[in-house]
């Protein structure tokens, strides 16, 4: 079965990403040949092609939706995207959304290990000591076999780094909105009115969730206070899911022990802002989801399901638009 296929790419901002996206049709066409593809790089450019589509790949805002006559499917350029990407129209359609669910779920995983391995081991204490000459002094080693790791989002990311933080001898638990099935090496699994009672027993408290209604501001000075003193708080998921005032009086006054961050809730993180001097913290710029492959791993989630779409087959990674994940 033949479709038009609209692929807008006004809201990618990465050139490296962008330039990727724009040798698709090509490829899209040699491989499947019944797929007609229109590149467009702006919304206004969109508009005179939307209404005779049947899928498009990018962000589809309500006044191109709006206009929107034969349009079955989006594909999202992210697998995480803000609360009004699901505007209302979108929402209340029969038009399935699918994104690259598991695309960065290594390269994310990696790095929540290395945030793990480098408190366990006061890597990150010597390396602003080097940066002073300084020898010493050392600092305490966390032994991970006595640790448990609380893993807050269960999806691709959160299992990965479940199957990481095994090996080294950690419990893990998880939390979960929607998965409740047993998983290999996770010692249990609990939805998300399981959090307060779970947090004092967690020496790692691992974020991974996306940005939803339901998660927005899930970390407060509340959620802080009921961690242990020593425990140390990850995010990797979406920076909108914890206020990062709460999260630096509660490093400052050693409400927790620490805190390693990829994702803040203002991003670039202000060069003022007061997290930067916050103790016993790892700040880095938004980039666990860099590695290998990316690209051709975006490129292939798409192709497969414009394969599928063409069948008639269901689309894999599909989202509940009411969840927004």
């Amino acid at each position: 079965m033949a479709f038009n296929l609209l692929i807008l790419t006004s809201s990618i901002k990465d050139k490296r990403e962008k330039d990727a996206v724009r040798t698709w049709p090509d490829q899209l066409r040699k491989r499947l040949p019944d797929v007609r593809v229109t590149l467009c790089e702006s919304v206004e450019e969109a508009h005179r092609h939307i209404g005779e589509v049947d899928a498009a790949f990018g962000d589809i805002v309500p006044e191109l939706f709006s206009k929107a006559k034969r349009l079955r499917w989006i594909h999202s350029p992210r697998q995480g995207q803000p609360p009004e990407y699901y505007h209302k129209a979108l929402v209340e359609s029969p038009v399935q959304v699918t994104i690259p669910r598991a695309i960065f779920s290594d390269h994310i995983a990696h790095q929540v290990l290395a945030y793990v391995l480098s408190f366990s081991r006061g890597i990150h204490h010597y390396v602003k000591q080097q940066a002073l000459h300084q020898y010493g002094p050392n600092h305490p080693v966390t032994y991970l076999p006595d640790c448990t790791a609380l893993i807050v989002g269960m999806g691709g990311i959160g299992v990965e780094t479940a199957r990481l933080c095994v090996p080294f001898g950690m419990r893990v638990i998880g939390i979960d909105a929607r998965r409740t099935d047993p998983l290999l090496g996770v010692a249990e699994m609990h939805g998300p009115s399981s959090l307060h009672s779970l947090l004092p027993q967690a020496d790692f408290v691992i974020l991974t969730v996306p940005h939803t209604p339901e998660t927005e501001k899930m970390f407060t000075m509340r959620e802080f206070k009921l961690m242990k003193r020593s425990g140390v708080f990850i995010n990797v998921g979406r920076g909108a899911t914890v206020v990062l005032d709460d999260l630096t009086d509660a490093l400052n006054s050693g409400t927790i022990g620490g805190a390693a961050l990829d994702v803040y809730e203002i991003e670039p993180l202000p060069a003022g802002h007061r997290l930067w001097d916050a103790p016993n913290t790892i700040l880095t710029p938004h980039m666990a989801g860099e590695g290998a492959y990316i690209d051709d791993r975006r490129r292939e989630a798409f192709f497969e399901n414009c394969a599928r779409f063409i069948k008639g087959e269901p689309l894999k990674d599909v989202v509940d638009k009411r969840m927004r994940f």
